[in-house]
């Protein structure tokens, strides 16, 4: 992570770390107990990898999951 760049009362930038640390934790962490760092760290990571950025749809992109998006994009780009 990298803390944010922009001009002093400038919040657009932190805006979409802000909505996903949100989401992150309403819809995995809240009320979670892990028995380890690890299986926290390993349970996070797979509901950005495999359930956040593949399967979860995002208003903002369409009502498609990111990596739907980010490959849709690609194959426009080529075109």
């Amino acid at each position: 992570m990298r803390a944010s760049m922009s001009r002093k009362g400038n919040c657009y930038d932190s805006a979409p770390m802000e909505s996903f640390w949100g989401s992150l934790k309403n819809e995995m962490t809240h009320h979670q107990r892990y028995p380890t760092r690890a299986h926290a760290e390993a349970a996070i990571h797979e509901y950005i990898e495999i359930f956040y950025n593949r399967q979860r749809r995002h208003s903002r992109l369409g009502n498609v999951a990111p990596a739907v998006f980010a490959d849709a994009f690609k194959h426009k780009q080529a075109a």
